[in-house]
């Protein structure tokens, strides 16, 4: 399977003024409603946290792509950087509160996943 291309675009969310409207779910998408960002979301819910992690998913995210989600959750406040537990140089990440107030939303889409499209299976456990 092809990896896909990164957008020559930043892919920050964006300040409050400068949202294309008020909508809730609109600026919701502009934080994460693209390809990649729920599963590095995903992954960190299943205690993934350093970079090597998230690029071993089988989805296979292309690096730069990852570089650059990760800049956009942080931005956003739903990850914070921690330093890893075996060295103060390499760092880490985890979710915020409002990170882990996604995990609803992600239970949700992982049932209806496993409802409605034949084949899949969860690793989020059913809570």
């Amino acid at each position: 399977m092809p990896k896909a291309k990164a957008s020559k675009r930043p892919l920050k969310a964006p300040p409050p003024s400068s949202r294309r409207s008020p909508c809730p779910v609109s600026c919701a998408l502009d934080v994460f409603g693209d390809r990649w960002t729920l599963l590095v979301i995903r992954d960190l819910m299943l205690g993934r946290s350093r970079f090597k992690d998230f690029v071993s998913s089988p989805e296979g995210i292309p690096t730069n792509i990852l570089s650059e989600r990760l800049e956009r959750l942080l931005a956003s406040g739903i990850v914070r950087q921690i330093p890893t537990s075996d060295s103060g140089k390499r760092m880490a990440y985890e979710l915020t509160d409002k990170g882990e107030a996604l995990r609803p939303t992600l239970k949700s889409l992982r049932d209806w996943g496993l409802n409605w499209e034949p084949g899949t299976k969860a690793v989020l456990q059913q809570s």
